[in-house]
């Protein structure tokens, strides 16, 4: 097979030009406000019209059956749930966009799952909580976010994109998504989140990624601390 064969027939290979916030037609999809935006594409960045796969360590081998999610730290109701469990939790869509800070875009998503808010609704989240370390099972990965960002009507724990599973390899069958920032903040493999009053830095923050992520603030958005 050729490579243009081979890249027309990636079912995750976008043809067409985004669609506009107004020409999303799904029922009760909440809008991320930056696919509102003039131009969507944050600076420093380039659309790509595939998904591009990038971790740090490779994709996990993750045995569904005892697959668990811990929530835990300031909140009054810490949780566990299994996958079946996890699954059961009201869901809700999301249209944003996804922007990979290795400076790719990619425009016009729609994921389903649990709205993060709604998690915190369930854990009882502290008002002294004001960060959130994120967990993953690929071998002790993990993230940090201000739960400002973490609670945004956007945010959630997604099991399908654009109608279908999320593949292993782009995170599946959990991963968070947090469109308005970087997506290394949009955890892949999700296992569990603390909610923390003091900020501590995950695994790429640990290495001077910037501790935000904003990829619309500044010339070429939050990436690294030390900018």
């Amino acid at each position: 097979m050729s490579f243009l064969n081979k890249l027309f027939n990636d079912p995750l290979y976008q043809s067409g030009e985004p669609r506009r916030p107004e020409e999303v037609k799904e029922p009760d999809v909440i809008i991320s406000p930056d696919t509102r935006r003039e131009n969507r594409v944050p600076p420093g960045q380039v659309r790509t019209r595939k998904w591009p796969v990038l971790d740090a360590h490779g994709t996990p081998d993750i045995d569904l059956a005892t697959w668990r999610f811990e929530a835990g730290g300031l909140v009054e109701n810490p949780q566990s749930w299994s996958l079946d469990e996890f699954l059961q939790l009201p869901p809700v869509k999301v249209y944003a966009d996804f922007h990979c800070v290795t400076r790719w875009s990619r425009l016009d998503n729609v994921w389903s799952g649990v709205q993060a808010r709604e998690m915190a609704r369930i854990l009882g989240v502290k008002p002294e909580a004001k960060f959130v370390l994120v967990y993953g099972y690929d071998y002790g990965w993990t993230t940090n976010l201000p739960i400002e960002y973490f609670l945004s009507q956007d945010s959630l724990f997604a099991w399908s994109h654009d109608g279908q599973p999320i593949p292993p390899d782009h995170g599946g069958p959990v991963r968070l998504i947090v469109p308005q920032l970087y997506a290394w903040k949009s955890a892949k493999w999700v296992k569990g989140i603390h909610f923390l009053a003091e900020d501590e830095p995950g695994y790429w923050e640990q290495g001077g990624y910037h501790m935000r992520g904003v990829p619309w603030n500044g010339r070429d958005g939050e990436r690294f601390r030390w900018e």
